[in-house]
Formats: structure tokens, sequence, C-alpha cells
């Protein structure tokens, strides 16, 4: 795993528990930390025995752009949060599209249909990959809902090239009441401050990603408890954007059932973390 801060990083814990399920004795997963900067050289210094790297912030673009090919959702999302070994170089892929469409089909029971809207909250890296995952989903139109507007240019281009059409709003100037009640899916990626005050409103969404996990409950997933919805979360996302690393790292199926365990243990049993 290479990113900065990795210290807190579970993906240790899932990648572990796939490794011993599948009798991969002598393999190892270890956090490295490092920036975008330190990402190329330290790539290029790996040996053979190197079989694959996560990769979290702040180098998901450097990976994308180091390596010698690149998947379509990688491409899409413009960023790679997966770096496999290939006989050619390295391959980049983007798994958390894999973490949003698992965690809203497994924990959120969504399935599109047409002419839904999905309402995305923020426009960092985590929002990009999620409109990619929702065109995968079935989703044709994705409303952003930012503080400016300017900001958001690289996760609308995502859309775009995920075939989305795509509405930049104003987070100051939008209609959240209007906005929830037209739409059938939400994700939410800013922290729980940002929507403190909204979370009720919020809620009357059929389906409901919360991508913050800690701490938990966030007071939207005790809103959308609260009204019987269905609640997709980040530790949701973490887990089967871990399925396909794990398959693209090993070559063999993941272990999910094994994976899920171990991340259910690791942090004490909070969520069912269904495998759909």
């Amino acid at each position: 795993m290479l990113g900065k801060p990795v210290e807190h990083s579970l993906s240790p814990v899932l990648h572990g528990a796939a490794f011993t399920a599948l009798g991969l004795t002598g393999w190892t997963y270890d956090r490295v930390e490092l920036d975008a900067a330190g990402l190329p050289g330290f790539v290029d210094g790996l040996g053979p025995e190197w079989t694959g790297l996560s990769v979290t912030m702040p180098g998901k673009r450097a990976a994308l752009d180091h390596a010698g090919e690149v998947t379509p959702r990688a491409a899409a999302v413009g960023a790679a949060n997966t770096l496999v070994r290939t006989p050619g170089g390295w391959l980049a892929d983007n798994t958390d599209v894999d973490g949003v469409t698992g965690a809203l089909r497994a924990a959120g029971g969504y399935l599109a249909a047409p002419g839904d809207v999905a309402l995305v909250l923020g426009a960092g890296g985590t929002a990009a990959a999620a409109v990619v995952g929702l065109a995968a989903l079935g989703v044709r139109t994705v409303r952003l809902v930012v503080r400016e507007p300017a900001r958001a240019a690289e996760t609308a281009d995502a859309a775009k090239r995920a075939g989305l059409d795509v509405d930049v709003l104003r987070w100051s100037e939008v209609d959240f009441s209007a906005l929830a009640g037209e739409s059938a899916v939400l994700v939410n990626t800013v922290p729980p401050d940002a929507v403190a005050g909204l979370v009720d409103t919020l809620a009357v969404v059929g389906c409901v990603l919360d991508v913050i996990y800690h701490p938990w409950p966030t007071p939207l997933a005790e809103a959308v408890t609260a009204r019987g919805g269905k609640l997709a979360t980040g530790l949701d996302m973490l887990l089967h954007q871990a399925f396909g690393q794990s398959e693209h790292f090993t070559g063999q199926p993941a272990p999910r059932a094994a994976m899920r365990d171990a991340l259910r243990e690791a942090t004490g049993n909070i969520l069912p973390l269904p495998l759909g």
C-alpha cells in the first residue's frame, strides 16, 4: 500500500486474510509511506518478487501516469488505485469503481431504473470513482453539488468520459429538498459536518452511500436508518474494491467471505458488510 498517510489503512487486514485463505504462505502486504513525487522511482526500483501495489492518496494520478497500460475505467476516473505487474510492465486499474458498485448493490440493494438521477456531494477523488461506478450501474444523469464549481472540473470530466449527463451545482444555491426528491441514489463524499444540517432532507433518497466510516455512525447514516432507508458505507466500498485487487495480485478468485470476516473483526463488527 503506497500513500501518505497510510498507517491506519485497513488494506493489510483484507489482503492478509486473502493470502491466508488462498494458502499463499510467504506472501506479504505492507504499508509504505510515499507521496506522489516518490512513486515513479519507488515502482521502478521494485524487484520481480513484487506482484502488485495498492495506491491511495496522494499517488493515484501518478500511478495512472506511470503505468504502461491503463484499463478503461481507470482512464475514465483519471486515477488508479491498483498497479499490477505484467510481462510488459505495469497495468493501472481502478477498483474503487468496484467499491462503489459493490457497496450500492450489496449493502444498498440498488438497481438502476431508466431515468434514475444520481446526486453526488463533493467532487474529490472519491467522487470521480463514484460517478464512473454509477455509470456502470446504469445511471445516466448525475448532479454534482460542490462548494465551488470551478474545482469540480476533473470529476465532471470523469462523468462525461463515463457517458453521463452531468450538472455541476453550487452548494450555496441549490434546493436540497428538491434535489433529494428527484434523486434515486445519493453518494456523499464530504465530511459529516458539511451535511450536518441537511441529513433529514437527504435521508429521503431511496439509497444512500455515505463514504465516511470513522467515526461511525455518521449523522447521515443515523437519519437514513431512522427512515428505514437503504444504506451503503465506506467500509462496504473498501471491502468490495479489495476483491478486484486481490484477484489482480493473486490470479485467483477473491475469498470474499474470509476477507469480509477479517474486516468485520478488525472494525469491531460495527457493520454487517453483506456480500450480495
